[in-house]
């Protein structure tokens, strides 16, 4: 599985530089930097976080540096809380799985407003009950960007301390030029 993810990610990037260097878009014009503010819904797709929780939420700002009018680079970080289901019937709950990502990327614009993204980073666990551990994260993504707004959608995969899992999310921003 982590070969596989590995896999699809490397694709992703190298599909994007490829097909990004021909795109004409107007979302990052040349040495352009812009920050945008992201809010999230993220759902585990597999591994042990689905078996504590079934759906979290993500605080995202990023920063991007436009290399072309068709290739930024991008910094993201911010706050994942992934919130803890009932274990069995008991009316406990499990504790919230929080996270702190930090993450480099690339989004190459394949089509007018259309892009393809991948990142790459660590996530900083923040709870005690699951260790505090630094996963090694890697996310490709598709998404639709304009001047103001970017809806995003991407695979993100969670992998260290032999316990690897995933999650699908959705990410609406407001972006501006600084």
């Amino acid at each position: 599985m982590k070969k596989m993810t590995t896999l699809v990610a490397a694709a992703f990037t190298a599909a994007a530089i490829f097909l990004g260097t021909n795109a004409n878009a107007q979302s990052t014009p040349k040495n352009a930097l812009r920050f945008g503010f992201g809010v999230e819904g993220i759902a585990p797709v597999g591994g042990a976080l689905k078996d504590v929780s079934s759906i979290g939420i993500g605080i995202t700002p990023r920063l991007q540096y436009g290399v072309d009018d068709a290739v930024a680079l991008t910094l993201t970080s911010g706050f994942y809380n992934f919130f803890g289901k009932e274990v069995g019937n008991t009316g406990a709950n499990y504790p919230a799985y929080q996270m702190i990502p930090v993450k480099a990327g690339i989004k190459a614009f394949i089509s007018q407003n259309v892009y393809l993204s991948g990142e790459v980073g660590a996530g900083f666990e923040t709870k005690e009950f699951y260790g505090k551990n630094t996963k090694l994260l890697a996310s490709p993504g598709i998404g639709w960007a304009n001047q103001s707004w970017d809806i995003g959608a991407r695979y993100e995969n969670f992998s260290g301390q032999s316990n690897s899992f995933g999650t699908v999310g959705l990410r609406i921003a407001y972006g501006f030029g600084l």
